[in-house]
């Protein structure tokens, strides 16, 4: 959710793909507010991942997969954007990186992963129950999928994945789906999956004191985290 120089100029809406592959140049640099709120609350929920075999989906430029990898997990990860691959790979080298897109189905054995964890993606997802029973089977059956989303009613304020170009302004939207939480809840339960937590988290003072892009979100729900065991 980038802002930064303003355009006048109409968004421009893009595939998913050619959206990340545009924004990964400054993706990292973006103080994103969403980023901010979900990073302690996935971290939590994620919990000692050391030793353990964890898989990244839809990487992105690797923020997830460096610091799991640097928790001692051993980490596998994939997305079908190659700029932000390409950002990923520069950060950790000891993690496996492949192009993968997440619609399709995953090239791992069953029960491969102790963690399998998808942070902010689902938003672009339209088969969730795919996603989530792709999810379920590399999983093992003593471990845990961890996911973290854009609370559907961020959309309610006209507010989806979006970047400006720093220098241009341009406005920028991967193209995007729209979900309610029950879209989710629906898959999940269709996938087989067993849905152990879902909480929501709004943006707070605290949030906003750190990071003031997050006023205008104050008290708005504006993530969603899920806990699912095969």
């Amino acid at each position: 959710m980038t802002e930064g120089v303003i355009s006048t100029a109409a968004p421009e809406i893009v595939s998913t793909r050619e959206g990340y592959d545009r924004w990964a140049e400054f993706y990292d640099g973006d103080d994103n507010p969403l980023v901010r709120l979900e990073e302690p609350v996935m971290a939590a929920l994620l919990g000692d991942v050391s030793r353990l075999r964890v898989l990244d989906v839809g990487c992105g430029t690797g923020r997830w997969s460096a610091r799991l990898a640097s928790s001692g997990a051993s980490v596998t990860a994939f997305d079908f954007s190659a700029g932000m691959l390409a950002r990923a790979r520069m950060k950790s080298p000891g993690v496996s990186f492949l192009v993968q897109d997440v619609r399709f189905d995953f090239p791992f054995r069953d029960h491969t992963f102790d963690r399998v964890a998808c942070c902010l993606v689902l938003d672009h997802v339209a088969n969730l129950e795919k996603l989530f029973r792709e999810m379920g089977r590399v999983c093992r059956s003593d471990g845990f999928v961890a996911i973290s989303v854009m609370h559907p009613a961020m959309m309610l304020k006209g507010t989806q994945a979006r970047f400006r170009d720093p220098v241009t302004g341009q406005e920028t939207r991967p193209r995007s789906e729209s979900h309610e939480i029950s879209d989710y809840v629906n898959a999940i339960q269709r996938s087989g999956l067993v849905l152990e937590s879902m909480r929501e988290y709004r943006a707070d003072e605290a949030l906003a004191e750190g990071c003031p892009r997050a006023l205008k979100y104050l008290n708005w729900p504006m993530l969603l985290t899920i806990k699912l065991r095969p």
